[in-house]
């Protein structure tokens, strides 16, 4: 069952964390395989079988306006099946995924901080 961005808004009493804000915190996306990071990490000598296995693990880095970074990750159980494209969308995902629960926080802090103010 999916809840969409329009049911949210049209349900909201109060402020909320929207998609558009959750785009707007990301500063920056790099995407790459674990071939590729362990390439870069030094191990140039791997057999191609594991190369080939490292290949469709692909990671999602994040870096959000303030520095903070969240990372995203997507597997493919069979190298036959592996599509980069989708493989680069699932790990985006997963990432954008963890942006929620860090807004929804800086937002019930701004709230918190704001309820203090007037409780005064």
């Amino acid at each position: 069952m999916t809840v969409t961005e329009h049911e949210l808004e049209e349900a909201a009493k109060a402020p909320r964390v929207t998609l558009e804000q959750v785009r707007a915190s990301v500063k920056a996306e790099y995407v790459f395989s674990a071939a590729t990071a362990a390439y870069s990490a030094g191990y140039r000598d791997l057999p191609p079988d594991e190369v080939r296995n490292l290949s469709v693990l692909t990671f999602v880095v994040l870096v959000l306006n303030n520095g903070y970074t969240v990372t995203g990750q997507s597997a493919c159980a069979d190298p036959k099946n592996f599509n980069k494209d989708i493989g680069h969308r699932l790990a985006r995902e997963d990432a954008f995924k963890k942006l929620w629960p860090l807004l929804g926080y800086e937002l019930r802090t701004t709230l918190h901080e704001a309820e203090k103010v007037f409780s005064k």
